[in-house]
């Protein structure tokens, strides 16, 4: 039967969709990672793969390897984090992951914090959207994420409630005074609003709030930053909105205008998400405290 080699081989196939990107993952030589699947294949009677020139592709049967070898590995790496527990919270490796519209204004304040309360403990970060986020938290490649509600297909998610976190609407600082103070809602319609690109958490809320029509003007330009779309709202492209904690880095960039949505003003809320069968609740709970403690709500604009 397999062995957790093969599975692990077989599951960084399933990530990459190419034998020389997964065998360099694996750091073992393209014959050898070729050689387990074929055992593998050979094991089940079935090719598990489809090879072609651009790279590597499930078949049917491989569909159904894949689905149980995620959850193979999400029990495996629990194993692991039972030998890795310390008897301290927080006392070892712990991987956290964070979209990317939270990693840049929370970590500059979290990890001093962090380092201070916890000075054994290993932090290691992974910034990306929320669905690889999640989908890399339930095969436990990372412990915990911080995320924005809502959650799709979250069964097998849990959370913790963070904060929340209001927009507010950059503008062009040459064209700051056309809008009323503060403004309403509504007027986001005639705005040429710029969003981050397709997978943003950011650009579905954005969207959310504004109850966009067919016809409604706005521009995704690829962008995958907020400092990004910042700097095109500056040279007059447009205008975003902004979540609050981001305000005190972003808007001191020349030709900018951070202005506040009239009540009631909108907001994204921040949770923690980690597996239910997770072993480390109690080192997510206060983890969970020092996200909330390390971000000073009284600095942001409007407090």
């Amino acid at each position: 039967m397999f062995t957790l080699r093969q599975i692990r081989y077989f599951q960084a196939l399933v990530e990459t969709r190419h034998f020389g990107r997964a065998a360099k993952r694996l750091n073992i030589s393209q014959p050898a990672l070729s050689g387990q699947i074929s055992q593998m294949e050979t094991e089940m009677h079935a090719a598990l793969f489809r090879r072609e020139p651009s790279g590597v592709h499930l078949t049917a049967d491989g569909e159904l390897v894949a689905e149980r070898v995620r959850r193979i590995l999400s029990e495996v790496r629990e194993l692991e984090s039972l030998a890795e527990r310390s008897a301290s919270l927080l006392g070892r490796r712990f991987r956290v992951g964070m979209i990317a519209t939270v990693a840049p204004y929370l970590l500059p304040r979290l990890l001093p914090e962090l380092s201070r309360a916890f000075p054994d403990l290993e932090c290691q970060v992974r910034e990306s959207i929320t669905e690889t986020l999640l989908a890399d938290l339930r095969i436990g490649d990372i412990d915990c994420a911080v995320v924005a509600l809502p959650l799709e297909n979250d069964a097998d998610i849990e959370t913790i409630t963070l904060f929340d976190d209001p927009f507010w609407l950059a503008v062009p600082a040459a064209e700051a005074g056309l809008l009323p103070d503060p403004v309403p809602v509504e007027a986001l319609l005639r705005q040429r609003m710029i969003l981050l690109e397709e997978g943003h958490c950011l650009r579905t809320q954005a969207l959310d709030i504004c109850r966009m029509a067919a016809d409604q003007d706005f521009a995704s330009l690829g962008a995958t930053s907020l400092t990004t779309v910042l700097r095109m709202v500056a040279g007059g492209l447009g205008t975003t909105l902004i979540p609050a904690m981001a305000v005190a880095d972003e808007a001191r960039a020349e030709g900018i205008t951070v202005l506040p949505l009239e009540r009631p003003v909108p907001s994204r809320r921040l949770v923690l998400a980690f597996r239910p069968t997770s072993v480390r609740r109690s080192d997510f709970e206060a983890f969970a405290k020092i996200i909330c403690r390390s971000m000073d709500k009284t600095s942001w604009p409007g407090a």
